[in-house]
């Protein structure tokens, strides 16, 4: 027999509503003002979306929290309002909040940016998911989670209608360290959103002119290309917005070339020919051969000195030596081990957010993390903003604005399945702030965190390769197997982006599960699981 479904309740005392955790951060005064002269007049026309509390008589609000703030104002605790009663997770509460907020008075683009960030973690950083389950264009999601990089500071001020997006997708291309100060001349000197743009051109770098090789500009978030394409603002393209990577590459570049330069010196040096004055010197206590003398004794009878003897004759000048050409310098083999060494920053990038995934989804993992962490001195190494910019999202609406006491109060009141989810972010901050490389690897061992989970070759991968080593990672990962080695060779004659093109979208060879040993933590290839070893 099928159980009938529960009567829902139509309207609820509004004292029986909680707030839940709410998108939203900050509510327009004015507007808020207008909704409540309104309910005054009117009432509350459109039911907002609760759902009820485990074990309580009390509902949370899912959907419609400036209308339950402006209800309170308008009627009291007593009074109550229309509302729509749905058993929902808290993944589902959230992708309703998130769409709620889209479709009325818009939430902020941080403030989605934020939310999106919750749901990307949640469906185990699937863009084409996370998307999906929001409602959004995968532009739309890679716009606003490009926005959750900002600064606390200057998501703040876009909440706040103090900025326009304009200038906050500007400072996105700022470096971190820097937006805080950005955005205070922006707000002292009242730059428009032109000004702004006209300003940080003037301190970008023209990557034209550098002197390094710029493959892995590509893909860089402070290249100008790349925000051309996230935003509608952003300064012209072909110039970078972090003057610091910048000048640390073109010293590194010069480096190199110094090195190379004196390499080079050095060798022509040893295999120039050694001059004949320098291959016989005169010895310093010769006497010169025009004015040697008979020795005494070497006198004939009748005391005429011997006849001198016949000098050898002086032999002629050799003939200048032609110097050899210089031999070329031999090619570096390419090796897993050449390949990790040039790719170290972008495996410990994608490991870290590997690890942090999976801290974050895993409860249990995270309290042993934190504790570890704790215990060892280094919990301290999570940076503030990492937390505090995201509190509202963890704990509860307004949580950072509260005093210590209130804090305490309200962490002590947290579900237990809450506490353990925030203990779980705690985790995967400490592995994405921790400097040590080192201590993000052991995670990834002890809880046997799959990069294959997070990561596979693309296109970003491929263009920081050079040719030699494209034919490596091919060797290596099976394209060549695949494709026949005669098939694969006639592909690197191409142009380099139609030999990536070719690589990445070979016929019937899939790149998901193939992990290049310069990605993996041990150096050595890893195929998909399901696949046969490779030979």
């Amino acid at each position: 027999m099928i159980a009938p479904e529960p009567i829902r309740p139509t309207t609820l005392p509004l004292a029986q509503l909680r707030e839940a955790d709410n998108p939203r951060r900050y509510f327009d005064p004015a507007k808020h003002a207008e909704l409540v002269a309104s309910l005054k007049l009117r009432g509350l026309l459109q039911p907002v979306l609760v759902r009820p509390i485990v074990d309580s008589a009390e509902f949370k609000i899912v959907a419609g929290g400036r209308r339950y703030r402006a209800a309170l104002e308008a009627f009291g605790a007593d009074g109550e309002i229309p509302v729509i009663v749905r058993d929902l997770t808290d993944q589902e509460a959230l992708e309703a909040a998130i769409d709620e907020n889209d479709v009325r008075d818009d939430a902020s683009e941080t403030e989605q940016a934020d939310a999106a960030v919750r749901v990307l973690a949640a469906c185990q950083g699937d863009k084409a998911e996370a998307a999906a389950r929001l409602g959004w264009s995968a532009a739309k999601l890679e716009r606003r989670l490009a926005l959750a990089n900002l600064s606390a500071t200057v998501k703040t001020a876009l909440d706040e209608r103090r900025i326009k997006v304009g200038h906050a997708e500007l400072l996105a291309a700022v470096p971190g360290a820097k937006q805080d100060k950005a955005l205070d001349t922006i707000l002292s000197a009242n730059l428009d959103v032109g000004k702004t743009r006209e300003l940080l051109m003037r301190v970008t770098q023209d990557l034209a002119n550098a002197t390094f090789d710029k493959a892995e500009c590509a893909a860089c978030p402070f290249n100008s290309a790349v925000q051309g394409a996230l935003f509608g603002t952003h300064v012209d393209d072909g110039h970078c917005t972090n003057g610091g990577c910048f000048q640390l590459k073109l010293e590194a570049a010069d480096a190199a070339r110094r090195e190379e330069e004196e390499r080079a010196a050095a060798a022509k040096a040893a295999e120039a020919p050694v001059p004949a004055e320098e291959a016989a010197p005169i010895e310093p206590n010769s006497a010169p051969e025009a004015e040697t003398l008979a020795p005494a004794d070497a006198i004939v009878p009748g005391g005429q000195p011997a006849p001198a003897p016949t000098p050898a004759p002086t032999p002629a000048p050799a003939a200048p030596t032609k110097p050899a050409p210089a031999a070329a310098a031999p090619k570096v083999a390419v090796t897993a081990k050449s390949i990790a060494a040039r790719f170290a920053d972008a495996r410990e990038a994608a490991w870290r957010s590997a690890v942090a995934r999976a801290l974050a989804a895993n409860p249990e993992h995270g309290l042993v993390t934190v504790l570890t962490a704790a215990m060892s001195g280094t919990l301290s190494q999570i940076k503030p903003e990492t937390l505090t910019a995201r509190a509202a999202l963890l704990v509860g609406e307004g949580f950072e604005k509260r005093d210590y006491n209130a804090k305490l109060a309200e962490l002590r009141e947290l579900p237990s399945k809450r506490a353990s989810d925030v203990l779980a972010a705690i985790g995967a901050a400490y592995a994405k702030d921790v400097p040590s490389f080192e201590i993000v690897t052991v995670l990834a061992v002890e809880f046997d965190v799959d990069l294959r989970a997070s990561w596979q070759v693309d296109q970003v991968f491929l263009e920081r390769c050079t040719n030699d080593e494209l034919k490596f990672v091919a060797q290596e990962c099976g394209l060549v197997a695949h494709m026949g080695t005669k098939p694969f060779a006639n592909l690197l004659k191409a142009k380099r982006d139609a030999i990536i093109a070719g690589m990445l979208n070979a016929t019937g060879f899939a790149w998901a599960g193939r992990v290049p040993s310069a990605m993996a933590l041990d150096g050595k290839y890893g195929p998909p699981p399901t696949s046969e070893p490779s030979a």
